[in-house]
């Protein structure tokens, strides 16, 4: 009993709670200190998954392919996050679906502080934050090449601060939305590097991903408007509360704070376009020069195929003499008197 107990420490969610409901008691969740524990477990269950993704799919494909290193470390980060992506839309699709998220948009705000969660939706976080944390020693065990580290920790220092700041703010339902909106499109553009690899002259998928890059960010930016400049003013917050879990959701009370907070997304938002239209046009550059080069060169062959056909027609010069093709003197012979 003793091992069990401190198993189920390291496998279920922590801090359950039972709540009364219309239809009897209703068990849910609130975060603290133990789910450490349970995010340390679930980090090398992570380690454990990418090493199978890795050695039975990736492996095998860039065995086939045999790609140079630099496009070798990258086909296998997008392969990897590719599968997590695309099981990270499904798995959270279904939960905003179940709870009702997507169907209710005042749900979203309403009732503000969500400080008790659902199973499904405290455990969807806790994995989140076990695979951003994951990937930390996976740079040295991918051997990611040091060029590459500051980007990678850069985009999981932001996973971790956006993952972990909807879940102790209380904002789980808004994170779980934007969350799968962020998924989809990266899930997208991962996918279309890998298609790159396989075939360079295959970049139909990349336009795919920026037309749904532009939709999910126009989306992204109304949902914060709309909970966090509408709906929370409206919601009477609750204060400080350690005993049920509310350690931070009463600084939405302060109005200079959410203004704080919105205006740090709309400037992050705005540089993410920004980089966005940057990566955009940089492409459409390379495109137009490589098209523009293609002609030139197109252009350069027929004039010397032209150029070889006249000199085929009119003769060519050997020793200062215009000869004909078949190497006789174009020149009509004078006749000699008799």
């Amino acid at each position: 009993q003793v091992t069990a107990k401190t198993a189920f420490l390291f496998i279920l969610p922590q801090y359950n709670v039972s709540v009364p409901a219309a239809d009897g008691e209703l068990v849910q969740y609130h975060y603290g200190l133990k789910d450490l524990v349970t995010i340390l477990f679930y980090i090398f269950i992570a380690i454990i998954l990418h090493a199978v993704v890795q050695e039975y799919a990736l492996d095998k494909i860039n065995r086939r392919l045999h790609l140079s290193k630099v496009k070798h470390s990258k086909f296998n980060e997008s392969g990897q996050l590719v599968a997590f992506h695309l099981t990270s839309v499904i798995w959270c699709l279904y939960v905003v679906v179940t709870e009702g998220y997507i169907s209710n948009p005042r749900s979203l705000w309403e009732n503000y502080p969500h400080v008790y969660l659902p199973y499904q939706v405290k455990f969807f976080y806790l994995c989140q934050l076990a695979y951003w944390l994951h990937a930390l020693p996976e740079l040295y065990f991918q051997k990611v090449r040091k060029e590459e580290i500051p980007r990678q920790l850069r985009c999981i220092a932001l996973y971790l601060l956006h993952i972990a700041g909807a879940y102790l703010l209380n904002l789980t339902r808004l994170g779980l939305i934007l969350l799968l909106l962020q998924y989809l499109a990266e899930f997208f553009f991962h996918m279309a590097r890998l298609v790159y690899f396989t075939d360079e002259n295959n970049e139909k998928l990349f336009n795919v991903w920026a037309v749904v890059f532009v939709v999910t960010r126009l989306f992204t930016l109304t949902l914060y408007i709309l909970v966090i400049g509408f709906g929370l003013p409206r919601v009477e917050s609750q204060a400080l509360d350690p005993e049920r879990g509310n350690l931070f959701s009463f600084l939405f009370n302060n109005i200079l704070f959410r203004m704080s907070v919105l205006l740090l997304v709309c400037l992050f938002q705005a540089s993410v376009m920004w980089r966005f239209i940057h990566f955009q046009l940089r492409r459409w550059r390379e495109y137009w020069n490589e098209q523009s080069s293609r002609k030139r060169a197109a252009a350069a062959a027929s004039t010397k195929q032209q150029t070889k056909l006249l000199k085929r027609d009119s003769g060519y010069h050997e020793n200062g003499v215009v000869k004909a093709e078949n190497g006789t003197s174009p020149r009509t012979k004078k006749l000699k008197s008799p």
